[in-house]
């Protein structure tokens, strides 16, 4: 008997790829500041039903910006839930009501290093766990750097950053010696250097983005 005769007999009958999981029932368990937890009721296929725990999450952008020596900036940031400061590309949340995610990563890239850029472009969109949370990444490519004024005012993480420009070659190294780990910072800056090595194409910086998250900003606007 072959797995889909025995799944027909004796289990779940397949649906491949054609039920809809349908939410049936939601509720939150917490709701802050950049994340909300909630908890689901989904329809599953044969009738039944399974409970699926959410984080909603504001989602956010990073930049990978290279220079005209073909260096990329990174800063070195303590990250309080692993413990340890990890190096990675400048980012921040999309936590500006409105605000177009190229306009949040113009305005990180200042804030953050310094920085201006002429020329944008997307590397990659990522969906960071979607087993169990909606939060998505998009990482920007920025060339044409120039060094402008950070604000004064900066924010207690922000007090800590170190900033340093790395050989792109040497940042990818970094990336399969485990010694860059944010996902973000990973896929970034691979992407960067096949884009840059013309094996692959960014994509405009106003380039549709599927998968951005919505529904935490939402409640906001309620």
């Amino acid at each position: 008997m072959s797995t889909s005769d025995a799944a027909d007999a004796g289990g779940i009958k397949r649906t491949n790829g054609e039920h809809e999981f349908t939410t049936l029932d939601s509720s939150d368990v917490y709701v802050g500041k950049i994340l909300a937890l909630r908890k689901d009721e989904v329809s599953m296929p044969g009738g039944g039903r399974a409970r699926r725990e959410v984080v909603e999450h504001l989602g956010a952008v990073a930049v990978v910006a290279v220079d005209a020596y073909d260096q990329v900036v990174l800063i070195h940031q303590y990250r309080y839930p692993l413990g340890r400061r990890l190096w990675e590309l400048p980012a921040g949340l999309l936590d500006v009501a409105g605000e177009d995610p190229q306009r949040t990563a113009q305005r990180e890239l200042v804030e953050e290093v310094g920085l201006a850029a002429d020329d944008w472009s997307v590397l990659v969109d990522i969906a960071s766990s979607p087993g169990f949370t909606d939060q998505s990444e998009r990482v920007f490519l920025a060339r044409g750097l120039s060094e402008v004024e950070r604000p004064d005012a900066v924010g207690d993480e922000e007090a800590d950053l170190v900033i340093r420009r790395f050989p792109l070659e040497e940042a990818i190294r970094m990336v399969f010696a485990g010694e860059i780990v944010n996902a973000p910072a990973v896929s970034g800056l691979i992407a960067a250097q096949a884009v840059l090595d013309g094996r692959a194409e960014a994509r405009p910086a106003d380039a549709p983005w599927r998968d951005r998250p919505r529904r935490l900003a939402a409640r906001d606007e309620r």
